[in-house]
């Protein structure tokens, strides 16, 4: 530890971790000094340590109005507790498995300041201490090994900012080379655990010695660069807009990022191909391969003939009329012969115009022929709606296809299809090229597809633009349904939806408080002033309107969808702000910046197929174990427990981007809208939003913002190959 300039020294034993965030290591904490003298509170960022250790400190005092005198940390250095009170302490706290506050007891007692080089050097000297045997000593060698590493892996981690969590997330992939492979090969690192990233990596390249214009810095970068198009929706990317944006991002020049991308070529971690407009574009291998193997099934669907039986499909529309007692529209019946006659089929438009109504006939039609029909969308949500709306069993794709975790990919797939007459997709929208290919590659060759969804929506949060590359592309039959038949059920949210996808600025009279709104309407305008007034607002509606005047369930009947995370009208403080407002129980766990609480609502980030939760999926905190770090949550059903290293593919969900809602509708959907969201400001984000509210919409914000975004019809567009390959 060098010294720090006018500072002090202070020494001790931790003795209790008051308080520490997950994300950036600051710590509140308390210290035995060495002199014997009265325990103190220290504060600082402090990641990696654990109590019973010896801490040499350098920092300033200061005094906290309420809570006194604190030493604050400018730096540290952790050793491994040599006082035998520190030693008991630090075996004791659990930290090393199969070793309990009596065991720990027992062989400090018979060891004392030598415990700690007896269990690394003379474990099998364990046995001396009543109560350990054989195999017990050695669970207790394994795990201070095990601990031993993971404690030099926090503290190098900790330099970097990197958390525990992500720590041991490195461990997971590593095991003991864990801290050699950041060290070392920390690009490794980055590409092979989510959550490190290229700029760490780069930090951590920069201090242990590798060169600015290294080969492996070069390689790394430029699939970093396309990996944030990627996160953009990009699937391809220009050869040469992608060596400018590489060398600008590296600061390295045109020269290396050549070599870089010819390196990358010959050893296949790159693909490239050669558009019909002549231009070079690049892609990474799987969006390469998603996009690729979309075009082939296709291809194969279409040229294979079907197994359906023959259908006369005049009579097998009127026969759908009867059964659901009113007559079909011209571009109904058509949409449901269609459906029928064609290997691969779209069928695409807005809210109100019939698509479930369809569904259902060609549902009945189908099983009336003892087709097997398999229902499917991208979200829980959405496959429950799917079931709801056609009276038959749909399910997720990814539990259609059975993830197996043991393989690293789907059991379905081209060498083992499903069992299938005609497969059925809702919200196909948001299909991504790498979904949308392991779909696409299992369905039986003479099988049907039927594609549903609604092309004005946001496209997938994964990279790709599968619907409306299919649409473009000319090579499938499609119906968009564009009269509204909903109109006179759900008028203002279907007239609203529809206006907004016209360009049409329409709004009702904008309330200035929110005890005026109104039970009965079903899309109201409340005004604020700014951020922090939405927020507020947004706050009151949950209480005062939702739970109070509609008698609903704040959590489980509603839900707030934000344009933007960051700001006090984002998703993070609207979550703390709805957390503090609707959940009074009072115990929580720190992670981070977040508490979580029994009664929570919270969203999973990342796809987890081990435990069979995905992406998007939402559910309740039904338990917390604080002193094991341990959560339990309810995922419509589906119970499972997240350790430390899991919780950070975990978030609040009381209020939750406008992109995550997609695939799901909610009884009650209260958007905040200002114009400090002017970047996300889009029609079709506005219009996906609109579009969740099944029966109450309650936008709240400015009249300004609303218009800018319902007049912004230039959504980004993105780059991608699938046209290209359909063709």
């Amino acid at each position: 530890m060098p010294p720090v300039p006018n500072s002090e020294s202070l020494s001790g034993v931790l003795e209790r971790i008051i308080f520490f965030n997950e994300e950036n290591n600051y710590t509140i904490a308390e210290l035995r000094p060495g002199d014997g003298s009265e325990k103190v509170t220290i504060t600082g960022q402090l990641g990696g340590v654990q109590c019973g250790e010896t801490l040499r400190l350098q920092g300033s005092w200061t005094k906290h109005p309420t809570h006194g005198p604190q030493f604050k940390i400018a730096a540290f250095k952790s050793e491994l507790p040599a006082s035998i009170y520190g030693i008991r302490k630090y075996l004791g706290s659990g930290l090393v498995k199969g070793v309990s506050k009596g065991i720990a007891e027992r062989i400090v007692k018979r060891f004392g300041d030598d415990t700690l080089r007896i269990i690394s050097e003379e474990s099998a000297r364990l046995q001396e201490v009543s109560g350990i045997g054989k195999q017990r000593a050695h669970s207790i060698k394994e795990a201070w090994d095990e601990q031993v590493v993971q404690r030099e892996l926090f503290i190098f981690g900790q330099t970097y900012g990197l958390s525990p969590a992500l720590c041991l997330r490195m461990y997971k992939q590593f095991g003991p080379e864990a801290t050699a492979v950041l060290r070392n090969e920390p690009y490794r690192a980055a590409r092979e655990v989510q959550g490190i990233g290229f700029k760490t990596a780069d930090k951590i390249a920069i201090n242990t010695g590798i060169p600015n214009d290294s080969p492996q810095r070069i390689d790394a970068g430029i699939e970093f660069v396309l990996q944030e198009l990627q996160d953009d929706g990009h699937t391809a990317y220009p050869s040469e807009d992608l060596s400018a944006l590489a060398a600008e991002t590296l600061q390295s020049d045109s020269e290396h990022i050549r070599h870089g991308i010819e390196r990358l070529l010959e050893s296949k971690a790159l693909r490239s191909t050669v558009a019909q407009n002549g231009h070079a574009y690049l892609q990474l291998p799987y969006n390469f391969f998603a996009e690729e193997k979309i075009a082939l099934a296709i291809k194969r669907l279409k040229e294979t003939p079907s197994g359906l039986p023959d259908i006369k499909r005049d009579i097998a529309v009127n026969w759908a009329e009867e059964k659901a007692g009113f007559a079909f529209g011209d571009s109904q019946k058509d949409a449901i012969k269609g459906s029928i006659a064609n290997k691969v089929f779209i069928l695409t438009g807005g809210p109100g115009t019939g698509k479930t109504t369809i569904l259902r006939a060609v549902v009945a039609i189908l099983k009336a022929k003892k087709a097997k029909i398999l229902l499917a969308a991208p979200t829980g949500r959405a496959a429950q709606r799917l079931s709801e709306s056609t009276h038959a069993y749909a399910q997720t794709i990814h539990r259609l296809l059975k993830f197996d975790p043991s393989e690293g990919g789907f059991v379905m797939n081209e060498n083992k299809p499903l069992s299938a007459d005609v497969v059925i997709v809702d919200e196909a929208s948001m299909l991504d090229a790498r979904l949308a290919a392991a779909l696409l590659q299992a369905i039986p060759s003479k099988a049907h597809l039927i594609l549903v969804g609604d092309v004005d929506q946001l496209p997938s949060v994964g990279a790709g633009n599968v619907l409306k590359d299919l649409i473009a592309s000319r090579k499938i039959r499609y119906v968009t349904l564009d009269v509204v038949f909903r109109q006179q059920k759900f008028s203002s949210i279907v007239h609203y939806a529809h206006a907004i996808n016209k360009g049409e600025v329409s709004l009702p009279t904008a309330l200035e408080d929110v005890r005026q709104l109104d039970p009965k309407k079903d899309f109201q305008f409340v005004s604020a002033t700014d951020q922090n007034d939405a927020a507020q607002k947004v706050a009151e509606v949950f209480k005062s309107f939702i739970a109070g005047e509609l008698h609903l369930d704040p959590i489980a009947d509603a839900q707030t969808l934000a344009p933007m995370h960051k700001g006090m009208a984002g998703v993070g403080n609207l979550n703390q702000t709805l957390q503090l407002a609707l959940n009074k129980n009072t115990e929580a766990m720190p992670f981070g910046t977040l508490k979580f609480k029994v009664g929570d609502k919270v969203i999973q980030t990342r796809n987890n197929y081990d435990k069979n939760i995905f992406n998007g999926d939402i559910g309740i905190v039904t338990g917390l174990d604080g002193v094991n770090g341990l959560l339990d949550v309810d995922f419509d059903g589906l119970e499972t427990t997240y350790d430390k290293s899991e919780m950070i593919d975990l978030q609040l969900a009381y209020a939750v981007s406008i992109h995550k809602s997609q695939g799901s509708e909610y009884p009650v959907v209260v958007i905040p809208l200002l114009k400090a969201h002017f970047m996300m400001l889009q029609r079709n984000l506005i219009y996906t939003a609109v579009t969740r509210g099944k029966k109450k919409i309650i936008i709240v914000g400015e009249p300004a913002a609303y218009a800018m975004a319902v007049r912004n019809s230039d959504a980004k567009s993105r780059c991608t190959l699938l046209q290209e390959f359909l063709r």
